[in-house]
């Protein structure tokens, strides 16, 4: 069984590698949620690479190697916004 999915192509795993800006994702929200992801692109190609190719991990690993990556730049860039006394959310 095919869906429409499998037909749209993945994006490079080297396009999510950067997070996006976290600041910017909580402000404008009513509620402030710790759950907010700025690497939520990266996760969803993942998954959709998963998807893709019936779980095999194998074939994914650039995907969760750019999830990787962005997780750590996304922790680094609030590590250092906090030493410098900038607001983390």
């Amino acid at each position: 069984m095919s869906s429409n999915s499998d037909n749209v192509p993945l994006p490079s795993p080297n396009s999510n590698v950067k997070p996006l800006n976290y600041r910017e994702q909580f402000q404008g929200r009513e509620v402030v949620s710790r759950f907010i992801d700025p690497c939520e692109a990266a996760s969803k190609a993942t998954m959709a690479c998963m998807n893709k190719n019936n779980y095999n991990r194998d074939k994914c690993l650039d995907y969760f190697q750019a999830y990787r990556e962005c997780k750590n730049a996304w922790i680094e860039q609030r590590k250092e916004d906090r030493r410098n006394g900038r607001p983390s959310s």
